[in-house]
């Protein structure tokens, strides 16, 4: 099986209104580690080369979650 990319994340929030727009105001590793960190979440680990033009970082959400972010230049969506 291979994954392609992500299509679902459920995340556990008390304001799904409030989240919701936090979210979806964020996108590119670099921009939205930036936002992210803007909006309230904490860096857990620096943007990170990790081969091949792959870049990767980790922020928590101020709603206790860890949020992975990838930015892949080889990843083509079907």
């Amino acid at each position: 099986m291979t994954v392609l990319g992500l299509r679902t994340v459920i995340y556990h929030v008390p304001d799904l209104k409030r989240a919701k727009e936090w979210y979806s105001s964020a996108m590119g590793v670099k921009p939205s580690v930036e936002h992210f960190i803007r909006a309230g979440a904490s860096l857990k680990s620096p943007i990170q080369d990790v081969g091949q033009g792959i870049r990767v970082a980790t922020v928590a959400d101020p709603f206790g979650n860890l949020v992975g972010l990838i930015e892949n230049p080889h990843f083509v969506a079907p």
